[in-house]
């Protein structure tokens, strides 16, 4: 039985990133992870403009006067004249700074003295004030972005500022699951006796397609080793990785291993950590295989720990583990256990200050926890937790993924 971090460093020196890539849209780029870095071939921004609505003129004018005749209005989208010496130019924010002109000052520091002239009531002045430098923001052939990066909404507009209209990503993965056990019914059947729903296979519905993949969704498979088999032949013949739940234990209806023992390899099959124990790595005639646990939470939260920086790499991202927000816990955890647990938890404000707290029910059935909880309190092994402690929390959807 691996621990979690042998478990995880494992799994990543396992993941293979694709090669595969394609040029879309900007508009489509949304999510996706860049393939090719993005050079800016233009500065930004590509001349001296202003910053704010106001009048251009030169600082050695105005040590010799304070009132000046408007020469010329320059809005934003064209080009100005030279400035005339001894005047001064109406200029609008983003305008082109005119030559012979080395500062703005802003509207609300002047006065109008005449039909075209305009009085500096500006307490200081000095030279560049209120203007915006060629290249300040984007300098020409700089690497704004590098492969690997996952695009948010922010570097949509960085990659437009310099008029890219498309970019090179990598295509998404494609992930077959499917789930398994004789007693899940669908939502819409008719409660019976010693059956339950099928939670996991809607859960995964969802995190799968949210990281960005394309998911084919094999739905419930019977509890044979035959009808195993045949899942798993389908899967690997459409995907680029196959993920399940459920039948990963050592039960005689638990039917995973021996079928991925017929088909492939199992190279991890326990892990020393609660929720989760129960969680399977190997390929399935040379297609990568995860097989999560059963148990909803304990599912959810290996798909999260596991699975998702896992295929994370193999779509080439970057940024794979999240970072861990440290905070005092709000909760005592008195039993040490031998295992790494992770906790579902949220963060409360308490005294003006953020402090994590623990759903009250940590047990692997209870997927209440997770609708409740915002991420997950990590409990070292062989560690107790005492309220006021520092707590590493992980958010479920990280913000820097």
């Amino acid at each position: 039985m691996k621990t979690f971090d042998e478990a995880l460093h494992y799994l990543l020196t396992k993941a293979i990133p694709t090669k595969q890539t394609e040029s879309i849209s900007i508009f489509d780029a949304l999510g996706r992870i860049l393939a090719e870095p993005i050079v800016s071939p233009v500065n930004v921004p590509p001349h001296d403009n202003s910053m704010m609505d106001g009048y251009a003129l030169h600082g050695f004018d105005l040590e010799h006067n304070d009132t000046f005749e408007v020469s010329q209005r320059i809005p934003a989208g064209t080009t100005p004249l030279p400035l005339q010496t001894g005047t001064a130019a109406r200029i609008f924010t983003g305008a082109p700074i005119p030559e012979g002109a080395n500062m703005v000052v802003m509207q609300e520091e002047t006065e109008q003295v005449g039909e075209n002239r305009i009085r500096i009531v500006a307490q200081k002045t000095k030279p560049n004030q209120n203007i915006r430098v060629v290249g300040e923001d984007i300098a020409k052939n700089t690497t704004i972005l590098k492969p690997g990066h996952k695009l948010r909404p922010q570097d949509l507009g960085l990659i437009t500022s310099i008029g890219f209209a498309q970019v090179t990503v990598y295509k998404p993965l494609t992930i077959a699951t499917f789930t398994t056990g004789d007693e899940l019914l669908e939502p819409g059947q008719a409660a019976q006796p010693g059956k339950i729903y099928n939670a996991n296979r809607y859960v995964l519905n969802g995190l799968v397609p949210q990281l960005g993949f394309k998911l084919i969704d094999l739905g419930r498979v019977e509890d044979t080793i035959d009808a195993t088999v045949e899942a798993m032949k389908k899967a690997a013949e459409l995907a680029d990785v196959v993920i399940t739940t459920g039948g990963v234990s050592v039960g005689e209806e638990d039917h995973i291993k021996p079928a991925i023992e017929q088909l492939g390899r199992l190279d991890m099959w326990k892990v020393k950590m609660k929720p989760g124990k129960p969680l399977a790595y190997g390929d399935i005639q040379g297609t990568p295989f995860i097989g999560l646990p059963g148990n909803p939470v304990s599912a959810f939260a290996t798909f999260n720990l596991f699975a998702r920086p896992y295929l994370l790499k193999m779509q080439g991202a970057n940024n794979l583990k999240a970072k861990p927000i440290w905070l005092e816990a709000d909760f005592d955890w008195l039993k040490a256990g031998f295992r790494r647990e992770f906790a579902r938890a949220r963060l409360v404000n308490k005294n003006q200050i953020s402090v994590v707290e623990i759903y009250p029910n940590q047990g692997s059935g209870v997927l209440t926890s997770t609708v409740w909880a915002d991420g997950f309190v990590v409990i070292p092994e062989d560690t107790q937790i005492h309220r006021g402690d520092k707590v590493a929390f992980y958010p479920f959807n990280p913000v820097d993924e």
